[in-house]
């Protein structure tokens, strides 16, 4: 697993998508993971310490694992199928560990809320993960065929080819 970050959160002009940017937290490389409207707004609130009256569904989600005994440790987006993303929450419960699968939408406000650590499994890295040139902001191909990195880039073409390495100093 590769300790991640949230660099920032994004909404596509075209078709108002959000888009989370992970970053490895000690390289330069970035992940990509497409999240609902919901999502983006509970992410955001948090990192803009927006005080709303009534808890968001991740506020309740936190309570009630704090309530009920446990904690949560860490989020971890553990696979991925066909350009779907796959997430666990790890809960400490009565001195255990306990994975619990998510969407890594709701993992990742969760972890924000409760300031756990958020890792990648490194094989969604090798085959997601997009290390960007710190002059062009381009992807580069770390030395594979180009068949391999059009897959890669699959669900992202249109995100990446507007990214703008700019956009990320702000």
């Amino acid at each position: 697993m590769v300790e991640m970050t949230i660099h920032s959160i994004r909404v596509t002009e075209t078709h108002h998508q959000g888009v989370v940017i992970l970053k490895e937290k000690h390289s330069n490389r970035y992940l990509a993971i497409w999240i609902g409207q919901a999502e983006v707004s509970a992410i955001a609130m948090k990192f803009q310490n927006v005080e709303l009256g009534r808890p968001l569904t991740h506020d309740l989600l936190q309570s009630v694992i704090l309530a009920l005994g446990a904690g949560p440790d860490y989020v971890v987006v553990c696979d991925m199928e066909k350009d779907t993303f796959y997430a666990k929450l790890a809960l400490t419960a009565d001195g255990h560990e306990i994975e619990i699968d998510c969407r890594p939408s709701d993992a990742l406000a969760l972890a924000v809320r409760a300031e756990v650590p958020i890792y990648a499994d490194d094989g969604v890295l090798a085959r997601a993960g997009i290390v960007l040139d710190d002059d062009t902001g381009e992807p580069l191909k770390e030395g594979k065929d180009e068949e391999c990195d059009s897959e890669k880039l699959s669900a992202f073409k249109e995100f990446i080819s507007n990214l703008d390495l700019q956009d990320f100093e702000k």
